[in-house]
């Protein structure tokens, strides 16, 4: 089965290599990779160059997540276009087959498989992550939720109807429920499997969820998130977090990071909902371009011997 891969890039020196390296180390070959950069102004693109990899520029002030997608699936030259952040890696050399697997279905419009995160993941993201991708797969899930860092879709699909370029983050979701709205189904596909690795600062995480809840209240217009739903939900997370690391024996140097995680997740949710107005260059800054102003094991074991990786 054949395929594209769309990858979005703005300064990944540090993990495009990685990434790229997992993708030649794949069982399926002569894959299509199309990388869409917007504004490198490190090593990246000299990274890539070392890899057959068709790059497509766009401007800092062009980029949505919608936009760098529609223009990177626009060159895409298969059906089924895979789309994975620049900052994640495979971790089997089977990734590619068992993300395509499921469209084998015809009612099957988006695949999406496992996260984990790596040594230098926060605690916090570590629970979210196997939350939110547990070890049980799902072949026709039938609500919007999944995640363009390590994902597949039909190309034909995409061709009615587009990633939302308005939307300062979840186009995934967007675009999940308008395919559950024309009847096709999802598939979760735990065995394709990646590391991602958020290396991010308290204020970015601010950034992240505060734009997610901007576009959730723009695709769900009828859905609320007060003040006490802020404080109901950081004191509820942050408590089963302290408890799973005291579990672990890892609260004494977790402590902080997990209340301070919880807080920005829960406030940055809180203010993306009270946001009005639209996407200026300055929220596209602070939400794209902040610079302008370990690998844990699965949980699953699984018969595959994982991809073995040399950094740049």
């Amino acid at each position: 089965m054949n395929c594209s891969i769309i990858i979005r890039c703005y300064n990944e020196e540090k993990h495009i290599g990685r990434l790229l390296q997992g993708i030649q180390q794949q069982n399926l070959k002569d894959v299509d990779i199309v990388m869409v950069d917007s504004g490198s102004t490190d090593r990246t693109l000299q990274i890539a160059s070392r890899y057959p990899v068709r790059v497509v520029h766009i401007r800092p002030g062009e980029f949505t997540f919608g936009y760098s997608l529609n223009r990177g699936i626009a060159e895409a030259m298969h059906e089924f276009v895979v789309l994975a952040s620049a900052h994640v890696y495979p971790v089997y050399p089977d990734w590619l087959e068992q993300l395509l697997r499921s469209f084998e279905n015809p009612k099957i419009a988006l695949t999406y498989g496992k996260q984990r995160g790596n040594q230098r993941t926060h605690f916090s993201e570590h629970q979210i992550f196997a939350t939110w991708y547990p070890n049980q797969g799902q072949a026709g899930q039938r609500h919007p939720f999944c995640n363009n860092a390590n994902a597949a879709i039909r190309r034909s699909l995409w061709q009615e109807n587009p990633y939302d370029e308005n939307l300062t983050g979840l186009e995934d979701l967007g675009w999940a429920h308008w395919c559950i709205q024309q009847s096709y189904l999802i598939a979760y596909v735990p065995e394709a499997e990646i590391i991602h690795v958020h290396e991010q600062s308290i204020r970015s995480i601010f950034n992240r969820y505060r734009r997610e809840a901007m576009a959730f209240k723009q695709i769900y217009p009828q859905e609320k998130f007060g003040f006490g739903d802020f404080i109901r939900l950081f004191l509820l997370n942050a408590a089963n977090d302290i408890r799973a690391a005291e579990r672990q024996g890892v609260l004494r140097h977790n402590l902080g990071p997990i209340l301070q995680f919880r807080y920005s997740q829960f406030y940055g949710t809180y203010r993306g909902y009270q946001e009005k107005g639209p996407l200026t260059w300055k929220l596209r800054k602070s939400f794209y371009y902040p610079g302008l102003d370990t690998d844990l094991e699965s949980v699953a074991d699984r018969d595959v011997s994982p991809i073995q990786y040399f950094d740049d």
